[in-house]
């Protein structure tokens, strides 16, 4: 029997919580918009790996995380005395983009550990599973965070808590919010997007950051979404960070000026989202940074929703 997982992708940072909101994403006409991961058992541990974005990750499947993330597992499995006999032949399919900004890592990562873990007949629990997943992305990114794979994994909207036993909360939304993403074909690394930040904060830069993200919180628990999307404006990462994204400036005052109230970067760049409340401004400002903010022929934009469902399975013949 096959085990086929499928993780979205997800929206880090979500312009005003640095390293400490996320959120996951589903295009509202039906397609998904994230990585999978197959399992089968084999005779011995392989990997190969499909899709779009296929041929931007390394050659040798064993530089592959998703290879990194099977021997962590059986690591784990180990030093809890499991001992377990069969083995998988994994399959990824890899449809986002290395370098996004849309979870592309995290949803390859959470894929896999959820598929292994299913195929394992589920020795670890949720909890267990998210500390993997942050410290895999770590490898990564260069620093344990958790705000990609743990709404990738859980879905919705997500508060990093770090705590023993609650890594993530699960926040109320705006189930009538349209979430319009572009990519636009570049391709930003998270560890570089980090270089260009400043080593201190000021004071008011500080002190804005905690009083946003506290608002936030309280107004998505009152359902008070004008005080909620007022908060919505980055004043740590998005003044250094947008130098790095071409258009990104133009693609801003157009998305304001037609209906979005508010516009950011998405995790890390070069993915940027607009959130309406209004189908038609979202086609709109959808269509604009298509045709404005997509660089090559790599980048793609979407309408999308909060993606409460999270991580699944998949008919073994479905197609992301």
């Amino acid at each position: 029997m096959t085990i086929k997982a499928y993780a979205p992708a997800s929206i880090g940072n979500v312009s005003l919580g640095f390293d400490l909101l996320g959120a996951a994403l589903a295009p509202v006409d039906g397609s998904l918009l994230g990585d999978t991961v197959s399992a089968v058992e084999a005779p011995s541990f392989s990997l190969a790996v499909t899709g779009r974005f296929a041929d931007r990750l390394p050659a040798d499947t064993n530089d592959n995380i998703v290879a990194t993330c099977y021997h962590h597992f059986r690591q784990q499995l180990d030093a809890r005395g499991l001992s377990v006999s069969k083995v998988p032949a994994l399959t990824l399919e890899k449809h986002l983009p290395i370098g996004s900004g849309l979870g592309s890592s995290a949803s390859s990562i959470v894929a896999a550990l959820y598929a292994i873990n299913r195929f394992y007949d589920n020795p670890f629990d949720e909890q267990a599973l998210l500390l993997m997943m942050g410290e895999l992305e770590g490898q990564i990114s260069g620093s344990v965070h958790y705000d990609n794979v743990a709404p990738c994994y859980q879905g919705g909207l997500t508060l990093m808590a770090e705590q023993p036993g609650q890594i993530a909360l699960t926040l109320p939304s705006f189930s009538h919010w349209y979430w319009v993403v572009c990519y636009s074909g570049i391709s930003v690394s998270t560890a570089a997007a980090r270089d260009i930040l400043p080593q201190q904060v000021s004071m008011a830069d500080t002190i804005a950051f905690g009083r946003q993200l506290a608002v936030f919180v309280d107004a998505l628990y009152r359902q008070d979404e004008t005080l909620a999307i007022a908060m919505m404006h980055d004043v740590l990462a998005e003044p250094h960070r947008k130098a790095l994204l071409p258009m990104f400036d133009e693609s801003r005052a157009y998305a304001l000026q037609h209906g979005a109230g508010a516009f950011g970067i998405s995790g890390s760049g070069p993915t940027v989202f607009a959130v309406c409340d209004n189908a038609d401004n979202a086609e709109n400002i959808r269509a604009w940074l298509q045709a404005n903010y997509v660089q090559n022929d790599s980048g793609f934009s979407h309408v999308c929703r909060i993606d409460e469902r999270g991580t699944r399975l998949l008919p073994a013949e479905a197609t992301a």
